[in-house]
């Protein structure tokens, strides 16, 4: 079963830096909705490029720390960051899935907006399971 949570993380978490990397090379596919707004007729304005390679890079990371979690893997991690990374990946996303309780999260207030909706049906649900199964993975040991 750990086996299975490891890879299920990986490949979700390399799947998603794959997609910041696409935004960050000018994909426009699905951008609209990954960012808060605060109303349906705001302003659409793109992240900062160095902001969207850090969120790569860091899902990326994430995504190596769960594979090195698997035996055949050999990545050398210091051995602190993987064992604060697998309390820490968790927390941050149950958190994420919690919210801010404005914009992003289950008790968000603003309800009705494009990002709104993805929050709600896919990004919120996806941050509970990442850190349901980071969770388990740490109880398991």
């Amino acid at each position: 079963m750990a086996t299975t949570l490891s890879i299920i993380l990986s490949v979700i978490f390399i799947l998603l830096s794959i997609i910041h990397i696409y935004w960050l090379a000018g994909g426009q596919w699905g951008l609209k909705k990954a960012i808060p707004t605060k109303s349906e007729n705001a302003d659409f304005r793109p992240p900062p490029k160095l902001a969207t390679l850090i969120v790569a890079i860091a899902l990326a990371l994430f995504g190596l720390i769960y594979l090195v979690r698997l035996e055949p893997v050999n990545i050398p991690f210091p051995n602190g960051l993987l064992h604060y990374g697998h309390w820490m990946i968790p927390s941050i996303f149950i958190l994420r899935a919690i919210g801010e309780f404005k914009y992003v999260g289950v008790f968000k207030k603003i309800r009705n907006t494009e990002f709104a909706k993805a929050d709600t049906k896919w990004f919120s649900p996806l941050c509970l399971g990442i850190g349901i199964m980071g969770m388990m993975l740490q109880i398991m040991q």
